[in-house]
């Protein structure tokens, strides 16, 4: 019991000097920690994350265990594991110092969408796949979400512009040079054309999916992101999330999925939400052809 006291003595008398500075000082430390938590989950770097975690853990357990030979490496990795974290996460740092450059304190450490952006992206995206559809003109779009998908957007050509339709329709011709590839759009802006997605792992899925739709599948199954399909050969439109695929869509339907996945806060309340598990109940006119992960 004495000892539970002096435990409680000693705790109070180093939260009993701390002041508001002290207070502010811990704040903003914590919102950091926070701000650096969430990029990790929004980018592939979880499992670079794990790995410094666990290293930390065996330096510190070979310390306690005085396994001195264990811990001189681990330490000389860990110091030499700061160069190759700068190199490693370059990009990040960059797109970071980039925001610091361009965008006010305010806007650094949060992550704003303009939603007027992707509403547009959604009218035009439907625009576009409306006449692409009766062309029969193959059209593979990503709509990035919380994963960022910097790798594939290396792949193409990297572009910054609002989407249009009449710009889609250029860019899928089957004559323009950046047709074969998907558009990646980020926050409703075009951030990639002509990208080069990772095919799907999944055996099961139909022989009449050609590598448009293997792709779109793939990118959904790696990522968070919303695939939407036109297929060249049918002309028919389809969207993947999440690794499942739902076909033979009518524009009124891809509009209303669109909005649903990427701007879920913008639906009223009083109307029921258009969820995407909805899609995979037969509705008249359309195709409950879904292809699912095994």
């Amino acid at each position: 019991m004495g000892a539970i006291m002096e435990l409680l003595q000693n705790l109070w008398g180093m939260v009993w000097p701390m002041g508001p500075a002290d207070l502010i000082d811990i704040a903003i430390m914590a919102f950091i920690i926070y701000k650096i938590i969430m990029l990790i989950r929004r980018t592939s770097s979880g499992a670079v994350a794990k790995g410094i975690l666990l290293l930390l853990v065996a330096i510190w357990i070979s310390s306690m265990a005085k396994l001195n030979t264990v811990n001189f490496l681990l330490s000389k990795v860990l110091e030499w594991g700061a160069l190759a974290l700068v190199i490693l996460f370059q990009p990040e740092i960059r797109r970071f110092l980039e925001q610091v450059g361009r965008s006010s304190l305010g806007k650094v450490f949060t992550h704003v969408e303009d939603v007027n952006e992707i509403e547009n992206a959604i009218v035009q995206t439907v625009e576009a796949y409306t006449s692409l559809s009766k062309t029969k003109t193959g059209a593979l779009m990503v709509f990035e979400r919380k994963n960022m998908l910097d790798d594939q957007i290396k792949t193409g050509t990297p572009l910054d512009c609002q989407v249009n339709s009449e710009l889609l329709k250029n860019i899928f011709w089957n004559k323009a040079p950046l047709h074969d590839g998907a558009v990646i759009v980020r926050s409703g802006r075009i951030r990639g054309a002509g990208c080069m997605l990772p095919l799907s792992g999944n055996v099961n899925l139909s022989r009449d999916l050609g590598m448009r739709h293997r792709a779109g599948i793939g990118a959904s199954e790696h990522s968070d992101a919303v695939v939407a399909i036109v297929s060249e050969e049918t002309g028919s439109i389809s969207v993947a999330v999440g690794g499942m695929l739902k076909r033979h869509l009518a524009p009124e339907t891809l509009e209303r999925l669109l909005r649903n996945e990427l701007l879920p806060e913008a639906e009223p309340q009083e109307a029921p939400k258009f969820k995407f598990s909805n899609l995979f109940k037969t509705r008249k006119g359309e195709s409950s052809d879904v292809e699912k992960n095994s």
